[in-house]
């Protein structure tokens, strides 16, 4: 049984995304001050006492949007009440009754949902005296919060449990490991059809205007009886074409997502040349080891296309990478779509290696028989090493000097370990550590 689902809603900037922020406890989606800011459904499981639900933030009803983006907007809104347990209507406490709030409540009443009423922004003892009025909306009395401040949050989940179905038996289960993946690239690149895909719904609004996401958007869905976490995010531009708060905060929840995700999905349309974007996702890959599947995508768009030369190309442009699968698809019409989605199964499991301290050291021993650094007057010494943890595997090796030992040995010693350790195509992090006893082999 799925878990239940808290829809908020709202007339544009009442603070819809302050409030699903400070209920899900950090920064999930975009807060400005500017209408229509959040267009796609942002999904955030949430716990509370006994109880899990699924909050989810949607776009201001009646919003007007200068990307005519309103009827795709309106579409999720619509999918978001529908499929809602509960109702958090939200008005503004500060600024008071507006005809938008009249919009909202007339929506809302044929659904014939529970809904709580919220007064958000109520922060002097005035906004307080005037909390009776939002009675004439028909939705009882309102809860009144400030979602800037905090106040009011907690009376408010107390509220939305008491809304809540029945607690079903398997509520209370584990969520299962699920595998989290950032699908990451540049504006326009498929990223959202690509979701859509994967979830058999138009989840995330696709839309041939560039930059329609803005937040990064968590949908679970499964695949074989195992369950994965698609993070939809917002494209990417280079920063000095970034225009104002909203495109600065998108980019920095793109990077936030890769960071939060197990494997990234770096998507490309095939037909455009790798750009510096491209470059700079890459390099963030690498910077935090993350694991990389590089995604050609809209083959169906480019039947001519010579995939092996493709292949070489994107190796040789992204610099880190040259380990990282590559996948070709067609998001619009499904194809590989299967594929790429056990390969991320695959190379999560190659992040999660155990490697035995025996048989590491004795693969760091016959590494540094063959080789040992450019010294350049010393006497490199490699002792041991030993594995300190997974996601990525990462490495301890001790020896004399260890600048000597990084960058063009440390990726040569990378390769030797990925060959060894059949993890051929993700990242192995490896800290070197001054010692001087000499340990490995007993020799110098």
């Amino acid at each position: 049984m799925p878990k239940p689902r808290v829809t908020i809603i709202g007339r544009p900037n009442v603070g819809k995304s302050s409030l699903f922020n400070r209920l899900v406890g950090r920064r999930v989606a975009i807060v400005e001050p500017t209408a229509g800011v959040t267009r796609d459904r942002v999904v955030v499981p949430v716990r509370y006492g006994d109880r899990s639900f699924d909050l989810i933030d949607t776009g201001g009803l009646g919003m007007v949007d200068e990307a005519l983006l309103r009827e795709h907007v309106e579409a999720q809104i619509g999918f978001a009440l529908e499929t809602a347990d509960v109702i958090v209507f939200v008005v503004d406490g500060k600024e008071g009754h507006v005809p938008g709030d009249d919009m909202v409540a007339r929506r809302l009443r044929p659904l014939g949902k529970k809904v709580v009423l919220v007064a958000n922004k109520v922060e002097s003892h005035h906004e307080e005296l005037s909390l009776p009025a939002w009675q004439r909306l028909g939705f009882g009395d309102p809860v009144s919060v400030s979602a800037k401040e905090g106040f009011g949050a907690s009376v408010l989940l107390d509220r939305i449990l008491t809304e809540l179905p029945p607690k079903a038996e398997d509520e209370d289960e584990a969520e299962g490991d699920v595998l989290r993946f950032a699908i990451v690239g540049k504006r326009n690149s498929g990223k959202s059809t690509l979701t859509n895909e994967l979830v058999g719904e138009e989840r995330v609004i696709v839309s041939e205007v560039p930059g329609t996401t803005r937040d990064a958007i968590d949908v679970v869905f499964e695949f074989e009886g195992k369950k994965l976490m698609a993070i939809d995010t917002a494209g990417v531009r280079k920063k000095k074409s970034l225009e104002h708060a909203i495109e600065l905060f998108a980019h920095n929840r793109s990077n936030d997502s890769i960071r939060r995700a197990h494997v990234v999905v770096h998507m490309f349309d095939v037909r455009e040349p790798i750009s510096q974007v491209d470059k700079t996702l890459a390099a963030y890959c690498v910077e935090h080891h993350k694991p990389v599947i590089l995604v050609g995508n809209k083959i169906d768009l480019a039947p001519e296309l010579d995939l092996q030369k493709w292949d070489a190309y994107i190796k040789q442009q992204l610099a880190g990478l040259d380990h990282a699968p590559v996948v070709f698809l067609s998001a619009q019409e499904g194809t590989n779509v299967d594929g790429m989605l056990e390969l991320l199964f695959d190379l999560r499991a190659q992040t999660q290696r155990t490697i035995p301290t025996g048989r590491l050291n004795a693969v760091l021993g016959e590494a540094r028989d063959r080789q040992l650094p450019s010294a350049g007057g010393h006497f490199p010494k490699l002792f041991y090493g030993t594995q300190t943890g997974t996601e990525p595997v990462s490495l301890l090796v001790f020896v004399n000097e260890p600048r000597l030992f990084r960058g063009q040995y440390e990726r040569y010693l990378v390769q030797v370990l990925r060959e060894a350790f059949d993890c051929h195509e993700v990242p192995i992090r490896i800290a070197f550590r001054r010692r001087d006893k000499i340990v490995l082999g007993g020799k110098d």
